[in-house]
């Protein structure tokens, strides 16, 4: 960045959001919260259009919503769609911008991005977040960033209005998203865990409860496990995390063990419990639905 782009560092950054799904929404009202000025864009309208109410300025084109924005964050499902809304917006760039990329798009992907933007004349930060819908919405991520830190003074407003904690990890995009795998491996492998805890207790004819009761206040509860139980005894499996993008979290994990020469057992199997439960048309509920995965099919009735 210039030196002087950054003696006009903005103490209140404007912002452009640009992807309003469970998380990016959620990270919006958190900015909105925060005082800060949000320009809004997703793909489908629809979902942008209801944070108009809390105080954002919904666009109709991705161009509309970065013109003259500082900060610019990216919360999209992967690479190509980050990829494809970057080119979209690009009559509303100007150089010095920071793009703030939020989406888990793996480190390959990650490394395009970052040319990408550098040829548009932007400053990027490979910044994945840990959490969802409910840390989302109240501004209780943990961000992970990488990229110049000379751009800290800009992005720190947006930072701490989305997360209650920001982790630096280097001065090089890519290591974030690395990161981010080592993370998403842990939760991935625990929401099968639980899955198939549930599926053994009813299995063997013990009552779910039973379980979670011997579990909880001991060293091995956790209230993860506490939470993700009562959805699916509950029923109420509304998505605070899809079980389609855990899935494409997955995938991207086993690309990069394979790539780096790790087997990943436990990943493996959870990607295979994930593909038969979206199979079975649980991709868009939460991602603990893998524990319709664990179940035995009903026989058919002679």
């Amino acid at each position: 960045m210039s030196s002087s782009a950054a003696n006009a560092t903005p103490q209140r950054p404007t912002v452009a959001v640009l992807g309003t799904g469970i998380m990016g929404s959620g990270m919006a009202r958190s900015l909105l919260r925060a005082g800060l000025d949000v320009r809004v864009w997703n793909r489908t309208q629809a979902k942008a259009a209801p944070l108009a109410a809390d105080g954002a300025t919904v666009t109709r084109t991705a161009d509309e919503a970065v013109r003259g924005a500082d900060v610019i964050l990216t919360m999209l499902n992967d690479g190509p769609a980050v990829a494809a809304t970057l080119a979209a917006a690009a009559p509303g760039l100007h150089t010095d911008q920071v793009l703030l990329q939020s989406s888990t798009v793996g480190f390959e992907a990650t490394a395009d991005l970052a040319r990408r933007a550098a040829d548009l004349g932007l400053v990027y930060l490979d910044a994945p977040v840990s959490g969802t819908k409910q840390p989302a919405e109240q501004g209780a991520l943990t961000v992970f960033v990488s990229g110049p830190s000379t751009v800290r003074a800009t992005v720190d407003p947006v930072l701490e209005a989305i997360g209650q904690r920001t982790v630096w990890v280097a001065e090089v995009p890519g290591a974030a998203s690395r990161l981010k795998l080592v993370v998403n491996t842990w939760v991935i492998n625990l929401v099968n865990n639980i899955a198939e805890c549930l599926n053994l207790a009813e299995g063997l004819e013990i009552d779910p409860q039973t379980f979670l009761d011997v579990m909880k206040g001991g060293p091995l509860d956790s209230p993860y496990l506490q939470g993700k139980s009562a959805a699916v005894l509950s029923g109420d499996l509304t998505p605070s995390f899809t079980l389609s993008t855990a899935l494409k979290d997955t995938r991207l994990i086993l690309d990069a063990a394979e790539k780096s020469g790790v087997r990943l057992d436990l990943v493996a199997a959870s990607a295979g419990r994930f593909t038969r439960a979206e199979a079975a048309g649980h991709g868009g509920e939460d991602m603990i639905a893998t524990y319709y995965a664990g179940r035995a099919p009903e026989k058919e009735s002679d």
